[in-house]
């Protein structure tokens, strides 16, 4: 259990949550409700290796206060040592729930990242979708690197919105590294979604269904954007293969000697 009393399994030196979806989402919600500046990660493959690579981008993630499964890849890791329950909690699930939720909730989001057009479509599509959602405020940040200091000025403007859940779009590690920058100085839960901006405005397609549950999401995804993510993937995906059934390997001769013991 984490300090949230929730359960965790460490995948590659991250402990990434395995409660299920609704709870997961149910406690994102409630931290919302309460103004409580949280912040949640939504790992993936990508995720894990960064962390791997880099120690400070590791001890972040284990210090937020959740880290969703949205990879299927961490999904089989788990169940492969015993976390059969394990299920994906993705980020394209979680903002739809989370706004849905929170529509019903008098909970008011905030959207950070990508570009005013594309937050111009999301907020249209929002307000289709759930007409009784509030949303506080958008902001589509400079593209520069991540400022040493904290936006005194985005700070005031998120905490004067009144917004409980604020959905960061500015892409891995780059949001992660905002998040903890932003920690108990913006009062709100804050929510690392990537690449969930440009999907849900229907800048990009979303992978389909079967390509999701079959961990295929990345193949969908570099077919769309290959002069991005071809590298990424090239350099991420054969380390985590490797990693990952090595744990595993690990994880059973552990318990098998506990057995015979």
């Amino acid at each position: 259990m984490d300090k949230n009393g929730m359960p965790t399994k460490d995948l590659i030196g991250v402990p990434v949550y395995f409660s299920s979806f609704d709870e997961q989402v149910s406690q994102i919600v409630t931290w919302a409700r309460n103004y409580q500046s949280k912040m949640v990660c939504v790992a993936n493959v990508h995720m894990l290796i960064e962390a791997w690579q880099n120690s400070h981008f590791a001890d972040l993630l284990r210090n937020a206060d959740l880290v969703t499964p949205d990879g299927m890849p961490l999904v089989w890791m788990m169940k492969l040592m015993g976390v059969k329950q394990a299920e994906r909690v993705a980020g394209m699930d979680i903002f739809h729930t989370a706004c849905e939720q929170a529509s019903t909730a008098q909970i008011s989001v905030f959207l950070l990242g990508s570009s005013p057009e594309v937050l111009e479509k999301i907020c249209q599509r929002l307000k289709n979708e759930f007409p009784k959602l509030n949303i506080a405020g958008m902001y589509s940040p400079p593209f520069a690197p991540l400022s040493l200091n904290p936006d005194i000025s985005i700070i005031k403007t998120i905490n004067d919105s009144g917004a409980g859940i604020v959905f960061v779009a500015l892409g891995c590690p780059k949001q992660e590294l905002w998040m903890a920058q932003y920690r108990e100085k913006i009062q709100a839960v804050m929510i690392g979604v990537g690449a969930v901006f440009p999907i849900y405005a229907g800048v990009l397609k979303q992978a389909p269904k079967f390509m999701r549950n079959a961990g295929l999401e990345w193949l969908f995804r570099l077919t769309q954007e290959p002069s991005r993510l071809w590298y990424r993937y090239t350099t991420t995906i054969p380390i985590f293969i490797w990693l990952a059934l090595k744990q595993i390997w690990l994880h059973r001769i552990y318990y098998s000697a506990q057995n015979e013991s």
